[in-house]
């Protein structure tokens, strides 16, 4: 076989490799090298050439010497083949969400944390109750983690002396940047979205209580809670958001609904008709009563919007005035139908453990459904009869 025609395969099939993200750069150099002998003088420094040691000392190895991909009067037509992997490639979670050929499949995997509120004495503490969800999403090869709302709160142990609850509430939403500086670190080395639960800040001046999203590029955004609760906003003063957002990623469209909000239809509809395949909600319940009000409100919106729900809580009990108990038994939610399971539930945890719900979720059946489901009540709606318009359109952020 010519060696043009050999070197023409090898770059095609590398050029595969650099498109699944299993390689994050491929060079082909030409310079005054004819043999590898050459390349072998040139690594251990007997041989100078400096385009190719700097690129062996990035870290690029040498696949093939060619000739005549192009001309090049000064290497007789020769050009070294370099080829440089990308070490945060992770080919399990890549066939997770690849798809076979002739079959549009899109799958993610989701981890749902269920985070067990304690007493902590330090920041490290903090850190490292965090960082155990943090480094099982990655185990498991997961493409998203959530977190839950207000799991931030554990902090208040770490207030000052004397404070009354809510200005221990507020000292909490001032260790906001610190919180999402640390989770975006997290999102970039493990190559992750994070869906960093929600915590208190103050934003205009007013307490608010917003959820972040990380993403593995170091990107942050926001999505408020829009509906707050008699608790919150009688006791802490916290006060509600405005805007409406749908993040399109590589992956496909979420949306973020703290707690409460997933408790009003509109707003998850609005979500779904502007793209939204998944929302993702973290939640703080404080005992089966109020978790069901969650979990049941959480099922009907995956019915009524052929969506998935994710649903992230907090356990166990923070010995502290005004924030002591929780219940949560975190889960992720589908359409009841055909193709999914028969309860509507993909996975859930235990009741008050601390563990992680790890799920896929197939957007594929997702959008069948959507097609031609036993019932199909996104497309299916009377908008003769009634009609849903929201003052402010949901926003669509693409994000990386």
């Amino acid at each position: 076989m010519p060696s043009i025609l050999r070197s023409a395969l090898l770059a095609s099939s590398l050029s595969a490799l650099v498109a699944c993200g299993a390689i994050y750069k491929v060079d082909v150099y030409q310079g005054n090298l004819l043999e590898s002998a050459n390349v072998e003088q040139v690594k251990v420094g007997d041989l100078k050439d400096p385009a190719l040691n700097a690129h062996l000392k990035a870290g690029y190895e040498v696949k093939q010497i060619s000739l005549s991909i192009m001309r090049d009067d000064a290497s007789l037509d020769h050009a070294t083949l370099l080829e440089l992997e990308n070490p945060k490639y992770d080919p399990t979670k890549r066939r997770i969400a690849a798809a076979p050929l002739r079959r549009p499949v899109r799958k993610i995997r989701v981890c749902a944390s269920q985070y067990l509120m304690r007493r902590i004495s330090s920041w490290q503490e903090f850190e490292d109750s965090v960082r155990f969800f943090v480094d099982a999403a990655p185990e498991y090869h997961g493409h998203f983690l959530v977190l839950p709302e207000y799991f931030t709160s554990v902090l208040v142990n770490l207030a000052p002396r004397g404070l009354d609850s809510p200005a221990a509430f507020r000292w909490v939403a001032e260790q906001g940047d610190r919180v999402a500086e640390f989770l975006n670190a997290r999102a970039r080395e493990h190559q992750l979205y994070i869906i960093g639960g929600s915590t208190a800040r103050i934003v205009d001046g007013q307490l608010r209580n917003v959820a972040y999203l990380h993403t593995p590029s170091g990107r942050r955004y926001a999505q408020d809670k829009l509906h707050i609760t008699p608790h919150e906003r009688e006791i802490w003063g916290v006060r509600p958001g405005q805007l409406l957002r749908v993040f399109d990623s590589p992956h496909g469209r979420f949306a973020i609904q703290i707690c409460y909000d997933i408790e009003f239809p509109e707003v998850s509809r609005i979500l779904a008709l502007a793209g939204a395949e998944v929302i993702f909600v973290p939640f703080a319940t404080d005992g089966p009563a109020a978790y069901n009000r969650v979990r049941f409100a959480a099922q009907a919106r995956a019915v009524e919007n052929s969506i998935y729900v994710v649903l992230s809580g907090n356990a166990g009990s923070l010995p502290t005035r005004d924030y002591m108990l929780h219940y949560a038994r975190s889960a992720i939610l589908t359409p009841s139908d055909f193709g999914f399971p028969a309860q509507g539930t993909a996975a859930e945890a235990d009741p008050n453990v601390e563990t992680v719900v790890v799920g896929d979720l197939d957007f594929t059946t997702l959008h069948q459904h959507r097609l031609d489901g036993s019932v199909r009540p996104l497309s299916e709606r009377r908008p003769d009869l009634y009609s849903l318009t929201p003052r402010t359109p949901a926003e669509v952020i693409r994000v990386e």
